[in-house]
């Protein structure tokens, strides 16, 4: 692709992103909700002006990487180990109920499958792309109303990265029935070493820049180290321990979040993630869609399949916060806030597709889930504080 095309395509994602981000404030609806629009309507499914090519897929995600640091960076640190414990059950039982409720749609459309046989596999694996949180829609927009640090966005920031842990975990079991020569225990002490790794050296690191900081406040240096450090700590996550990019940039926030400076970082990080790489990531979701081979019984299931997703997480999340003694209101709130799949639901349909585990014909009703859960996710979050502000 040629860098005058590449340039054309950005032209046109930040113009029509911006714009119905405006016209989606306008009908109350977060701005999100607006930038995922516009990729939809540039993208294959409607103009047809762009398709997703890998320029726009890699800016897609870093600016998702981008987007969990800040989230990491806003984060109350007593708070979260606070609300840990809850957070893990959650993450558990978010999982949980919606593997078996994905291994149940898929019986129920290609009746049931032995133990061991291809139906089989294939019904757990659609499971297995239910149990994919993807946080990164919720939490912009628990940034626009504000809510990011209250105790209801930690436990679902919290929840939504054990959650990706768990699924990862869920994942190479999975893969691992169907090929020998994966070890899903090695998964295990990976995931275990990467989270003992980032805690000491996440120490280390926050001694050096509190150093920093005391020395240089409120100079650019700051934030450009704490980006450096960020895009390293994605890149060891992802690159020597399995682990998603996405974890290693919110525990890279979280490390530097106690910093005096952390606010004036985070304010130098929002300039590039709100005008350039956030647009892109929201926009890149539409710009995914495509409804050209979809027949009857695949509509009747991609269907099925996106209401039992969106319900199994509001039940399975919603239920144990209850549970947890949060309030009928706030166990309604972290339900939906987890319901949201991306980025994660399509790497998970990815690795199916290359393991044999799926064929591309269900990538159609994965697609469709990450549009209608980015799209109602953040509506309904929003009625729901907004009920609340007026009770």
């Amino acid at each position: 692709m040629e860098t005058v095309d590449i340039l054309r395509d950005l032209a046109i994602i930040l113009l029509f992103a911006k714009c119905l981000g405006i016209l989606a404030r306008k009908f109350k609806a977060p701005q999100v909700v607006g930038q995922i629009l516009a990729g939809l309507l540039v993208g294959p499914c409607v103009l047809g002006w762009i398709s997703q090519n890998d320029f726009i897929t890699q800016m897609a995600e870093v600016g998702v990487i981008i987007l969990m640091f800040s989230v990491g960076l806003e984060s109350d640190l007593k708070e979260l180990l606070r609300t840990g414990p809850v957070a893990f059950l959650i993450a558990c039982f978010g999982v949980l109920i919606p593997l078996i409720a994905g291994v149940l749609v898929y019986m129920g459309f290609y009746g049931a499958a032995p133990w061991g046989s291809e139906n089989f596999y294939r019904a757990v694996f659609i499971g297995t792309i239910m149990t994919a949180t993807s946080v990164s829609i919720t939490v912009a927009s628990l940034q626009e109303l504000g809510k990011i640090k209250s105790r209801v966005g930690t436990t679902i920031v919290s929840a939504a990265i054990i959650d990706d842990v768990i699924g990862i975990i869920v994942l190479t079991f999975v893969v691992g029935f169907k090929n020998p020569d994966s070890n899903p225990g090695m998964v295990v002490v990976k995931t275990l070493a990467f989270f003992a790794v980032a805690i000491v050296g996440g120490f280390l690191v926050y001694k050096i820049f509190f150093t920093l900081d005391k020395r240089y406040p409120h100079t650019r240096r700051i934030p450009i180290v704490s980006v450096a450090f960020c895009f390293g700590l994605a890149y060891i996550a992802e690159r020597y321990f399995g682990i998603a990019d996405i974890t290693g940039a919110y525990i890279a926030g979280v490390v530097l979040c106690s910093l005096s400076d952390n606010e004036y970082i985070e304010s130098k990080v929002d300039v590039s993630s709100y005008m350039f790489f956030g647009p892109i990531f929201f926009a890149s979701i539409g710009l995914k869609t495509s409804f050209e081979s979809i027949d009857g019984r695949m509509i009747a299931f991609s269907v099925c399949f996106v209401i039992v997703a969106l319900l199994a997480k509001v039940v399975g999340c919603g239920l144990t916060a209850r549970a947890c003694r949060y309030s009928a209101a706030d166990s309604l709130k972290i339900g939906v806030g987890m319901m949201t799949r991306g980025e994660v639901a399509l790497i998970v349909a990815q690795k199916g597709l290359a393991a044999g585990l799926l064929t591309a014909d269900y990538f159609t009703a994965v697609i469709l889930l990450i549009l209608v859960s980015s799209i109602l996710t953040p509506i309904i979050l929003k009625l729901l504080y907004t009920r609340d502000e007026k009770g």
